[in-house]
């Protein structure tokens, strides 16, 4: 390993390793030595800074900042190295071991170029180096793009499909968004049209999974929904990869009561009028337009855990919906991260939940592990970063048993 300071009898280094101590990255400095042989050097955080405003900074292709559960205190400090990074046109490798996604997000957010788990997967960091150097060879990629202009005067009248998390961190968003993608594309070219809705005002993170921005015409259509025509609507939406069309979150946290109930139908309907499928993701909070939203659903999914978590806010649930006549059997309760086929244990603590609180689980869903947290950080769907994961092969399942069925009800009638 050489030192990131200037030697003469030296070549250039090409790439320098950012770490609080490389020392607690062993398998980082045998990667780095046997991508680059000597041709790389080392630095602490506040080092780092420094040395990018020096003329052997000029001859860096990468830095690889390395970084544990200790070092989330120094956000700042590593959202700053970044951001340096970058506009000295350095690309970046984040190496994590024990970040919190909400870290990570943050880092990635500031424009680090790759993510790879600590310790590292075997040949992924050399993968890692080539991509960022076919980034540096090929044009610049074109910023993500509106959606094409709505046709007027349709009227589809799609089905809506509502997912709604009934406890934070259950996996609500992830099941929406790829339920919404494998939708997309069951058909490959002759795909339903499919628009995905985050109505989680506050903290969604539908832009987040998809790597969308968050625009401030989101706010602007929310805010004045009587105004909404084809046209705004059709401004407001994003495309991903020209399939799955999306409308986001607005860019600021706003309150919750922004829209009323005549808003939220004003968006339903008009995204049913576009659309074969409307999959809405949904707050975890209930307020005054739930019911909207409840009353339009064709299937309305509420996704639980095996905790005790679940089951009480599952029982505040069917509370709240029984106190006001609301159709609480209208819901479909979806257990996330559920026990494997061989854990009888497991199934039959299942069985006792479905049991004590008086609803049917209608679908269980694998615990698809670190992959599913991965592919959310790169803003991609599970088909294109682990597309043999046991929770996509789920998802992709349902997908298609709900399509079926829609063409099924469509035919009949």
């Amino acid at each position: 390993m050489s030192s990131a300071m200037p030697q003469t009898e030296l070549a250039p280094i090409t790439a320098c390793t950012i770490s609080r101590d490389v020392q607690n990255f062993d398998l980082l400095i045998e990667d780095m030595e046997a991508a680059l042989g000597e041709a790389w050097g080392d630095l602490g955080f506040a080092e780092a800074l420094a040395f990018f405003n020096q003329p052997e900074a000029e001859t860096l292709e990468f830095v690889a900042l390395a970084i544990d559960s200790s070092d989330e205190g120094n956000l700042v400090l590593l959202g700053e190295i970044i951001t340096q990074a970058k506009a000295h046109d350095i690309n970046v490798i984040l190496i994590a071991e024990d970040v919190t996604p909400a870290s990570l997000h943050q880092l990635l957010r500031k424009g680090a170029d790759e993510f790879v788990p600590y310790p590292l997967p075997e040949n992924e960091l050399q993968a890692a180096i080539e991509r960022i150097k076919g980034l540096k060879a090929a044009p610049a990629p074109a910023a993500p793009q509106q959606a094409r202009p709505l046709k007027t005067g349709q009227s589809k009248e799609g089905a809506v499909i509502v997912v709604h998390g009934v406890a934070g961190g259950i996996g609500s968003t992830t099941f929406a968004v790829n339920l919404a993608w494998e939708l997309a594309n069951i058909n490959g070219k002759d795909s339903p049209g499919v628009c995905l809705l985050d109505l989680d005002l506050q903290y969604g993170a539908v832009a987040t999974y998809l790597d969308l921005p968050r625009r401030d015409i989101v706010f602007d259509l929310l805010s004045d929904t009587q105004a909404l025509d084809d046209d705004m609507f059709s401004q407001a939406l994003l495309h991903f990869e020209d399939k799955l069309h999306v409308l986001t979150a607005p860019a600021d946290m706003v309150p919750m009561e922004l829209i009323s109930p005549e808003d939220v139908q004003r968006i339903i309907s008009m995204a049913r009028k576009h659309f074969d499928y409307v999959v809405i993701d949904m707050p975890r909070t209930l307020i005054q337009w739930s019911e909207t939203a409840l009353q339009a659903a064709h299937v309305y999914f509420a996704l639980i855990e095996l905790d005790m978590r679940s089951a009480q806010n599952t029982l505040r649930l069917k509370r709240a919906y029984e106190s006001e006549d609301l159709p609480f059997n209208k819901l479909r309760f979806v257990l996330n991260r559920a026990p494997k086929f061989t854990d009888l244990t497991g199934k039959s603590r299942v069985k006792r939940l479905a049991e004590s609180l008086g609803i049917s689980i209608d679908l269980q869903l694998p615990d698809g592990g670190k992959p599913v947290t991965q592919a959310c950080d790169h803003g991609l769907p599970l088909s294109s970063a682990c597309g043999k994961n046991p929770l996509r092969k789920e998802i992709s399942k349902l997908a298609r048993s709900l399509h079926d069925l829609g063409r099924n009800e469509a035919e009949a009638a």
